[in-house]
């Protein structure tokens, strides 16, 4: 059973910053289950709103269904009650159905929804396949706006009019427009999350559009770090965001931008830079080379 309801999970994810663990691996590309439960102790110690378990970084496109389940049950497993864990749907909707159902008999606090797989998606197919996943669960859903997952406003105001369990709309596109229509429109009945890569880049404009929280993979290999930056945000500490984002986040992207990928490839290597490997990522991603590495090694270490 949810350990929160779809309100007060709502209101505890809009309060505090929000991550997604990386899926540790083996040389073999196994998932490699007692270094990600490692992991996730180590995370445990600091001070996040929410956890999404195999998610964009946790490679969720690169897991079978079952690995997917295996990963969520050892993060609800190890996470403590103070901080709620969200599973991830996706593909098909049946798929997705699916997997919030067994989301939810796992232990899950919340689902993200990602994107369905592959066909471009019309207006009302979109609408029909929030509808489904949130009338197969009792848990709040969260949809991300990204890929071929594109909403309009009048979408997702009609899934929030209908669907009291959609509690959040996560922005992966930047699109101005349609948060501040929603925003405008819908108050807080949802909570806006950032959802970009390298969050950070962003944190501070996207506050002004009511967007009060964002997933940070930084928060993988620098927790620290990570959550000073989030409280300097919210604190409205500009010189502070902008040192922060001039030190380490425009480096540390402009090595993420040289090949596609590199928004996951790069924090599985920052976490080996810090001394706390999680394997390689598995194909069709990439890992970053030699260079690459030695380069951001010498970056991270002025974090960890």
């Amino acid at each position: 059973m949810a350990r929160y309801s779809p309100d007060e999970l709502a209101q505890a994810l809009g309060r505090g910053l929000l991550s997604f663990p990386v899926t540790h691996t083996t040389a073999d590309l196994s998932f490699d289950e007692a270094a990600y439960r490692e992991h996730l102790r180590h995370l445990d110690q600091y001070d996040v709103a929410g956890l999404f378990a195999a998610g964009g970084t946790g490679e969720f496109f690169s897991l079978t269904h079952d690995e997917v389940a295996q990963v969520l049950r050892a993060t609800v497993d190890e996470i403590s009650d103070g901080t709620p864990v969200l599973g991830a749907a996706g593909y098909g909707t049946s798929q997705a159905i699916q997997m919030a159902r067994q989301a939810e008999e796992i232990g899950a606090d919340g689902i993200l929804l990602l994107p369905p797989y592959l066909t471009e998606l019309p207006k009302q197919g979109l609408f029909d396949h929030v509808a489904r996943v949130c009338s197969a669960t009792s848990l709040g859903v969260i949809v991300y706006h990204r890929a071929n997952a594109r909403y309009d406003a009048q979408t997702v105001i009609r899934l929030a009019e209908e669907f009291p369990n959609l509690i959040g709309f996560k922005d992966g596109v930047c699109d101005i427009d349609l948060l501040v229509t929603l925003h405008a429109e819908l108050g807080d009945r949802l909570v806006y999350i950032g959802g970009l890569p390298t969050a950070e880049t962003y944190a501070m404009p996207y506050l002004e559009l009511g967007v009060s929280t964002y997933s940070s993979a930084i928060f993988n290999f620098a927790p620290q770090w990570a959550v000073d930056f989030y409280a300097a945000v919210r604190a409205h500490e500009r010189e502070t965001v902008q040192r922060m984002l001039a030190e380490f986040v425009v480096p540390y992207i402009a090595i993420r931008d040289r090949e596609a990928g590199y928004g996951v490839s790069i924090v599985k290597a920052g976490l080996a830079a810090a001394g706390r490997p999680a394997g390689p990522v598995r194909p069709p991603l990439t890992d970053l080379s030699e260079s690459e590495m030695a380069e951001l090694t010498d970056l991270v270490k002025k974090v960890v």
